[in-house]
């Protein structure tokens, strides 16, 4: 049987960045169903990011990286042009990120640290004791178990473990994304990302190292955008056709070979995010539209808090777990604020049904955030 004081579900930014912030103070497990990080959406950093990862003692190697900047951000949204650039912000520009390179050094950095990877596995099953927790383990070598004191659930958007203990997921929209992949061989010097509201949805674009481009389009699941974009030749042709998303790809000489991918892109709130011996992190705990651009952003401030949360009830402050409940909530509350303000912006459509269930829910929105309107991006 394993033995460790940490167990964590998830190899992700989320869980990685838990685990490099408690190994050395504690023994850490980290639990993974893939071998390696693979390909997907959610390449934005934002420049808010310099101070987390100084915290975490990883700023100076994260610049050696070589990650492009993101400049600011445009937007056509509501048929307003707007755009921001982020060099006079206090943190200076974002970053376009190459997603699975990103996951990979997190996750390396944690184990240079001390944390222990156990990849091609899944949790099968939990069982409480009285000092902490039994987990059943599928791993590629068999089956096995794994003693821990207490447990992270870092398994994305189905919040696997948290769901084994009793939480429940509350959905709060049908949100897809389908994305893929291209070059642009003629790419112009503008690194911002950009975003375009049309009548059945959104698009996102924006630059990637070596004249990579990612496209993509959200809509609800259930609308027949959405069951049109499972081709690449769809998504491609009407993004072509957009007046400021397609002039972009036409002037950068956009190509792609790359399949759509599809993704869930709802947001999502677990009830609660944290009990007696376990978290959650990242989109376990809080799943955020990727309007809101801070999908990537809260999965390592969350994996930060937690572990902090974690070491904490390891040397027996009984108020870490209320501590880390109460900023969930703090961090779901201004989350919503930000996102209803700006669906409320777009009052165009009246008859597409995926803004009338954003119109009549955001349009009640009753702070303006302080994020600007073109703070929208993956």
């Amino acid at each position: 049987m394993l033995r460790t004081d940490v167990l964590i579900l998830g190899a992700g930014p989320a869980g990685a960045t838990a685990a490099l912030n408690l190994a050395g103070t504690c023994d850490v497990l980290m639990v993974e169903r893939l071998a390696t990080p693979t390909p997907r959406i959610g390449e934005s950093l934002p420049s808010a990011a310099s101070r987390l990862l100084a915290n975490m003692g990883l700023w100076e190697d994260f610049q050696c990286q070589g990650y492009a900047p993101s400049d600011g951000n445009r937007s056509a949204w509501n048929g307003i042009a707007t755009e921001q650039g982020f060099l006079h912000t206090p943190n200076g520009h974002g970053w376009h990120l190459e997603r699975a390179k990103f996951e990979r050094w997190l996750r390396q950095h944690a184990l240079d640290r001390g944390a222990a990877l156990l990849t091609t596995s899944i949790m099968t099953g939990v069982t409480a004791h009285p000092d902490g927790w039994t987990v059943q383990l599928n791993t590629a070598a068999g089956a096995c178990r794994a003693q821990a004191r207490i447990l992270i659930d870092a398994s994305g958007r189905s919040a696997n473990l948290a769901r084994k203990l009793g939480a429940r997921q509350q959905k709060q929209d049908k949100l897809v994304c389908g994305w893929l992949y291209g070059r642009d061989p003629h790419p112009t010097a503008d690194t911002r990302s950009l975003i375009e509201s049309t009548a059945a949805g959104w698009w996102y674009t924006a630059s990637l190292p070596d004249q990579q481009r990612v496209l993509a389009f959200h809509t609800d699941s259930d609308l027949p955008a959405a069951r049109a974009m499972r081709t690449s030749s769809w998504l491609k042709q009407q993004a072509m056709r957009l007046e400021t998303v397609g002039s972009l790809l036409k002037s950068s000489g956009f190509t792609s070979q790359d399949e759509i991918k599809l993704t869930a892109a709802h947001s999502a709130i677990l009830t609660p995010g944290a009990g007696p011996r376990w978290f959650a992190v990242g989109d376990a705990a809080l799943s955020f539209n990727p309007l809101s651009s801070q999908g990537l952003f809260n999965a390592l401030y969350t994996g930060l808090a937690a572990a902090n949360a974690t070491h904490r009830m390891l040397q027996g402050d009984p108020t870490a777990l209320a501590d880390y409940q109460r900023e969930l909530t703090n961090i779901a509350n201004r989350y919503q604020r930000h996102l209803d303000f700006w669906y409320g912006e777009e009052q165009r459509w009246a008859g597409s049904l995926f803004w009338q269930r954003r119109q009549t829910r955001y349009t009640h929105a009753l702070v303006q955030p302080d994020w600007d309107r073109s703070l929208l991006a993956h």
